[in-house]
């Protein structure tokens, strides 16, 4: 995985309850990355995704639209390692199981 990056994106807002993450799953899948996401007890959002710099740049975009009823207020980016990746990742990028 060298020529890939993994990052750790925390969305808050009014995120859960409006198809965020399914919205997120569906970016991510159209631009070929892999990785996950789900629902955080504190109302957030995380998502964990692998792929080349300029697709994970587009994915990042449109997490700070999200989807048509939220809103998001805030969004973290960082770096993460492939075993953030592999914590629920199989094939694609898919909704993980809420924090």
């Amino acid at each position: 995985m060298s020529d890939l990056e993994i990052i750790r994106l925390i969305i808050e807002g009014r995120v859960q309850g409006v198809g965020y993450r399914a919205f997120l799953v569906r970016e991510a899948l159209a631009l070929e990355l892999t990785g996950w996401a789900r629902n955080r007890r504190d109302g957030a959002v995380e998502a964990v995704a692998a792929g080349p710099r300029p697709a994970l740049d587009v994915l990042v975009d449109a997490a700070r639209r999200g989807p048509r009823l939220a809103r998001v207020d805030r969004l973290r980016e960082e770096q993460a390692d492939e075993a953030a990746l592999v914590e629920f990742c199989g094939a694609g990028f898919s909704v993980a199981p809420d924090a």
